[in-house]
């Protein structure tokens, strides 16, 4: 770095709580296309265009949040605030996150209880699922660049996409591989594994959480054991003290209490994404407990991959119409608001305790030589699942039909060629060439597309 370009880096404003607020809202609000247009719209507005966060700190944490169960692109939001803003930046980030989604799902719950499907809701986020392709696609590229160094690293990410994509390689097995290739690589082809930056390179740096970690300000990230023992204690209380008062209010077999607990276990095993967790959310909800039925799983899984917000939040539609249809002591409509309530308060009270309690101990290990190695490995693996995800999330929304196969931690599925869907693969590439040639906003390119979609259902008699 220049000296032009270190003195314009020690000049960087500090972000105000407001100001970092205000981009976790549009973060939110713009937050579709599930964890890889979630993860790209985060490394778009947080790297490329604020410079809060470098490449190679966002990949960092990216792997962390990976390696967690639950929503990874919301644990990630939750990790760089509190790096930013503390405690309060943590909680504003991750409540900003979910909420759009939160109120959407909500709204839509209680109108499809009451009306059944909407039609013209879902043709809007049809066309809204088609243009967050082109935020993916730029993603994938864009990190791709930086993270993909050298061959070494090419050749994890192409291997780690071929082994969950063709041979159903658990995620955890994935990156478990690539920690050690990393470990082990450093001995035997050191140049491909360079080492962590040093804190004057941190210091100087044009990316501001760097330059603030290099200049030894942000002193709430390094560890502490009396603290872990506090959000331990602190946050272990807020996840459960809901759920006991549902059973205290209800009693155990109530269904509110019921989908407290169930909801809060599955919130512990969904390591690999959502996709992981679904067949077994719709089982028990379907079979096991008889709160929905198959069409209505499949109708929240539509509104819950085309609404902003994780994909996880289809437990909060399984919740608000178990609890519309089947608690007593409530009318059906705060029945199925309690419901809705108490599901979203576990399933994202977890991410909270995962990033308050070990983001700290990551942050310390990033200057530990091997274990950066390691990470490295990882980081070109995880943009070869991001790059599976992608794949995912093409299929399903240019194909109306496609065949369901278990592909290990990630459901994937074949494309039916014949049901390509002309509209959205071309709405897609419309999104593509205004972001990517034209440099368009992303807020625009949404609600142009929205708008696309809306007319072409018209016109074609769906509405």
């Amino acid at each position: 770095m220049n000296e032009q370009t270190a003195s314009e880096a020690a000049s960087l404003p500090p972000i105000s709580l407001r100001q970092a607020t205000r981009v976790w809202a549009k973060i939110g609000l713009l937050s579709f296309g599930g964890p890889a247009g979630q993860i790209a719209l985060m490394h778009r507005e947080l790297v490329d265009t604020r410079r809060w966060i470098s490449d190679a700190r966002f990949l960092h944490a990216l792997n962390y949040c990976m390696l967690l169960p639950g929503p990874e692109a919301t644990q990630l939001a939750i990790y760089i605030a509190w790096m930013l803003h503390r405690t309060v930046g943590g909680l504003l980030a991750g409540v900003l996150f979910v909420l759009p989604g939160f109120v959407t799902i909500l709204a839509l719950s209680i109108v499809y209880a009451l009306y059944g499907q909407v039609p013209l809701v879902l043709a809007i986020f049809i066309g809204l699922k088609a243009a967050v392709l082109a935020v993916v696609v730029e993603a994938v590229i864009r990190i791709g660049r930086k993270a993909l160094k050298n061959r070494m690293m090419v050749a994890i990410a192409a291997l780690a996409f071929v082994a969950i994509y063709f041979f159903r390689v658990p995620f955890p097995l994935i990156v478990l591989g690539a920690g050690l290739w990393g470990l082990l690589g450093r001995w035997w082809s050191p140049h491909s594994f360079p080492g962590p930056a040093s804190s004057a390179a941190d210091a100087s740096s044009d990316f501001l959480i760097d330059r603030l970690l290099g200049q030894g300000k942000l002193t709430h990230t390094r560890p502490s054991g009396a603290r872990a023992w506090r959000v331990v204690l602190v946050w272990l209380a807020l996840w459960w003290v809901p759920v006991l008062g549902a059973i205290a209010a209800f009693g155990r077999h109530s269904v509110l209490a019921r989908e407290g607990l169930f909801f809060s276990q599955t919130a512990v095993v969904t390591f690999g994404g959502a996709y992981a967790v679904l067949a077994y959310i719709a089982q028990r909800a379907v079979v096991g407990f008889h709160w929905i039925t198959p069409g209505q799983m499949l109708d929240g899984l539509a509104l819950a991959e085309t609404t902003p917000g994780p994909l996880i939040m289809v437990v909060q539609f399984v919740a608000f119409l178990g609890a519309y249809y089947h608690q007593a002591g409530l009318s059906p409509l705060a029945a199925g608001v309690a419901g809705s309530v108490l599901t979203t308060w576990v399933t994202f009270a977890p991410c909270f305790l995962w990033i308050f309690l070990g983001a700290p101990y990551i942050e310390a290990l990033r200057s530990n030589r091997a274990l950066h190695a390691a990470l490295s490995a990882v980081t070109a693996a995880v943009v070869g699942v991001v790059l599976n995800l992608s794949v995912w999330f093409t299929l399903h929304t240019v194909f109306a039909r496609i065949d369901e196969r278990h592909y290990g931690w990630l459901r994937l599925e074949s494309p039916a060629w014949g049901t390509l869907q002309w509209p959205p693969a071309l709405i897609a590439a419309g999104a593509m060439l205004a972001m990517l040639r034209f440099k368009a906003g992303m807020g625009w390119v949404l609600l142009g597309s929205g708008l696309v979609a809306l007319v072409w259902r018209w016109l074609a008699g769906a509405l």
